[in-house]
């Protein structure tokens, strides 16, 4: 556990990743009850960094802040389910790319479904943390945007 402040409070960055995993972890639970595999933490992770149109296995790992082993860990019991697939890059002879397949394109907007249930449920809360958040500085080991990577 995090310790409090001064004041008996959690650091905010604590309150942050609380609050994400919470609402990861009730969209997993939703997506299951319509009929989903159910996803770990860190398998849904890998969705929300893959390209439209594939990422590199070696760039997934960078983007997850994991090693390759594990991101291929992930990659692999996701392709079990038939939520994405390793195919052959075009741009590279011996390149690879992991995408989605149609059933993780479909799970994919069912999520976008579920996550944009559970804003609508903070009210104007959401709208509130949405202006906060984004108005937060980009530090040196911050999520490069994918414009700065040249992957998306």
């Amino acid at each position: 556990m995090q310790r409090a402040d001064g004041r008996g409070r959690l650091p905010l960055a604590h309150v942050l990743l609380t609050a994400g995993r919470s609402l990861d972890a009730l969209a997993r639970e939703e997506l299951a009850a319509r009929g989903w595999p159910r996803l770990s933490g860190a398998q849904s992770l890998v969705f929300a960094y893959l390209d439209a149109d594939g990422t590199p296995p070696a760039e997934l790992a960078r983007r997850l802040g994991t090693t390759r082993q594990a991101a291929q860990d992930l990659v692999g019991g996701l392709a079990r389910t038939g939520l994405v697939e390793v195919v052959a890059d075009p741009a590279r002879r011996a390149g690879r790319l992991v995408r989605l397949t149609a059933s993780g394109r479909d799970l994919t907007a069912d999520a976008v479904a579920v996550f944009a249930d559970l804003e609508a449920g903070l009210g104007d809360r959401a709208a509130d943390l949405r202006r906060l958040l984004t108005g937060l500085p980009e530090g040196a080991a911050a999520e490069p945007r994918r414009e700065e990577t040249g992957t998306g």
